[in-house]
């Protein structure tokens, strides 16, 4: 399944889609390039009371309220550390912006369909309807997430709260 801005591929054999990659430990990730609206620096955040602890608060861009949903939180990747070089990348997710918090970004990548497997299922022992399929690029391995999945609508609706 294909969701990052589709066009032919460099070889004129096929569509590829374009992901923006990004870390998060020692993982590579990809999200449709559509959905980024902007990278940016980690900025001080306003702290919500009673936020899931993965929701770090919100911040003023341009005279709109963004959470901030740290995703090394989420994905359980270690302990988060906040620096110069940490990166929030602000995307658009169904009508609203949102503001993820990563390990760093890499690149844009363009993948044709013959360079992205289906998922495996993991059973109900853990969900994963989120990942869309594992991009392979040379010999790395992207995990491809469509992150209107991923943010659960109970989550959507804790972040609606703090809009």
């Amino acid at each position: 399944m294909q969701t990052g801005q589709e066009h032919t591929d460099r070889n004129g054999t096929g569509i590829a889609s374009e992901y923006l990659t990004f870390t998060l430990g020692s993982e590579e990730y990809g999200i449709d390039i559509l959905k980024v609206q902007e990278i940016r620096g980690y900025d001080t955040v306003t702290h919500i009371a009673n936020a899931p602890e993965f929701i770090k608060g919100v911040i003023n861009l341009r005279g709109v309220i963004v959470p901030i949903v740290d995703m090394r939180i989420k994905f359980k990747v270690g302990v988060p550390t906040y620096n110069e070089f940490t990166v929030v990348i602000i995307m658009n997710v169904l009508g609203k912006v949102i503001g993820m918090v990563v390990d760093g970004v890499s690149d844009v990548v363009a993948l044709s369909g013959d360079q992205i497997k289906q998922a495996p299922g993991m059973g109900a022992t853990l969900d994963t309807d989120y990942i869309t399929g594992l991009g392979t690029l040379n010999d790395q391995m992207l995990i491809l997430v469509d992150i209107e999945k991923l943010m659960s609508s109970e989550e959507m609706q804790v972040m609606e709260q703090v809009n």
